[in-house]
């Protein structure tokens, strides 16, 4: 017997919030436009069409998967993130709103050229020159797989002859040369933090969450490389855990950058540190 779409979303709704998922409703209209190869505004016009076997079979699929806690992203193939959609996959993390306040940030300073480091899906520095439309950017990753995505998405946003990526340890593979801008949301949770993290967030690259050791790890080395990378008066911005304002301050001021500032996100959160190197 079919379905009908309204049938079918209200009782992945109910079987979503029974799992503990949040959003649930929201979920199960995304899952079942992915299912029919639709985009999400167009579903609420067809509530009353019936699925057919082929589709039904694709909805319960997806929806299987979200009730395993697979993360949407993972599922449909992309997040939304800063005006554009971007390519997700396992392989990277995924892209958060909260690092949007990390990209809206670094655009109030005036760059010709960016270096992100640990891009993932390049999400950060594609938005960064998608809205600087005159300035040129470098994104490295230690993931190759991760470096794949990321050039994925620049051809995606026609974004390749502006931008560059690298499999490379933070600094260790990228050539010398000097930025205006250097940005990164390094792995920072720390390794005590992992068990109390969703089930969807566990599904993505720990590398890409934490440094195994106290989370300040790689802002403590990037701190002390990134001089070497930055033009003189370059500005440094970071991602930062809500609790870390003071101590990635304290680590940059040790590195005797200038004009240390810990800046909220879009909830009131500290979440961005930005900073001067005088360089050397």
């Amino acid at each position: 017997m079919t379905q009908r779409l309204q049938s079918a979303m209200a009782k992945a709704s109910q079987a979503l919030t029974a799992a503990g998922v949040e959003g649930a409703s929201r979920d199960a209209s995304l899952l079942m436009a992915f299912a029919l190869g639709l985009e999400p505004h167009q579903i609420s016009l067809r509530l009353n069409n019936s699925l057919d076997p082929a589709q039904e079979a694709a909805f319960s699929a997806a929806l299987s998967l979200r009730l395993d806690r697979v993360p949407m992203s993972h599922i449909l193939g992309y997040r939304d993130f800063y005006e554009h959609r971007f390519i997700v996959t396992p392989d990277v993390l995924d892209p958060r709103p909260d690092t949007e306040a990390l990209v809206s940030r670094a655009l109030e300073y005036d760059f010709d050229n960016v270096l992100d480091l640990g891009t993932g899906s390049g999400c950060i520095l594609l938005s960064l020159l998608a809205k600087n439309i005159h300035a040129h950017g470098v994104g490295v990753d230690q993931s190759a797989k991760a470096i794949a995505v990321a050039e994925r998405n620049a051809r995606a946003l026609e974004l390749s002859t502006r931008s560059e990526f690298i499999v490379s340890d933070w600094f260790s593979a990228l050539p010398e040369r000097r930025f205006d801008l250097i940005v990164s949301n390094p792995p920072y949770v720390h390794p005590n933090a992992m068990a109390g993290l969703s089930a969807e967030v566990l599904h993505e690259p720990e590398l890409a969450l934490t440094d195994q050791k106290d989370g300040l790890s790689h802002y403590r080395h990037i701190a002390q490389a990134a001089h070497r990378f930055l033009v003189p008066k370059g500005r440094l911005v970071f991602e930062i855990g809500f609790d870390q304002g003071g101590a990635v301050s304290d680590i940059l001021a040790a590195q005797t950058y200038r004009e240390i500032v810990v800046l909220p996100d879009f909830d009131g959160r500290a979440r961005v540190v930005a900073c001067l190197s005088l360089s050397r």
